[in-house]
């Protein structure tokens, strides 16, 4: 099913030409590359190559990056995936104080990943994927590279709204509730 790693790069756009200016000549070795560096918000998330410039990246810059790497290669079937799913100690034991602090057993939380054929691949970070424990997954939709700022943001937060208005239980505001979000993306930053 990993075919496409071995995919070698040719200079057919920046994302191509940035990778072999890094001495990575095929798919599975931008991806590892990628995966390597440290998890961290990017300066400007809007630059394709913000993931080299910053040295570090989200899931989201790192997949779009890779998505855009795939299309200047025209490697088919490879599909940036946005998707929806509980983000809870299980699957990011990081944010378990941060949940527990404010009696959270989960979150829901966004999250960019590549999907080749029915395989879900997720190059974030090294021993990490949110998405290994399947049945946390809400839902998923393919988005291109360039809907990882504004729409990913609007689509979580309406998420997050629709989610919120259905747990009664829950005493926090959407925007109390997007401060205990944002505190957890900072735990998973600190390792």
């Amino acid at each position: 099913m990993t075919e496409y790693l071995d995919t070698e790069i040719q200079p057919k756009g920046p994302v191509s030409e940035a990778c072999i200016r890094r001495h990575l000549y095929t798919l599975g070795q931008a991806a590892a590359y990628v995966r390597q560096l440290p998890y961290g918000r990017n300066a400007d998330k809007n630059s394709i190559l913000c993931v080299f410039t910053d040295n570090c990246g989200t899931c989201s810059t790192k997949h779009a990056l890779l998505k855009r790497l795939a299309d200047e290669n025209h490697i088919g079937n490879l599909k940036l995936m946005l998707g929806m799913f509980h983000m809870n100690k299980n699957n990011s034991p990081q944010i378990a104080t941060t949940l527990a602090l404010h009696h959270l057993e989960s979150i829901p939380e966004a999250h960019c990943y590549l999907k080749y054929k029915d395989q879900r691949i997720d190059f974030t970070k090294v021993n990490f994927n949110p998405l290994a424990a399947v049945g946390d997954l809400i839902e998923e939709i393919e988005i291109a590279p360039e809907q990882i700022t504004d729409f990913k943001n609007n689509y979580h937060q309406n998420h997050l709204k629709t989610w919120l208005q259905a747990q009664p239980h829950i005493q926090l505001s959407f925007a109390a509730l997007w401060k205990v979000r944002e505190q957890c993306i900072q735990d998973l930053s600190e390792e």
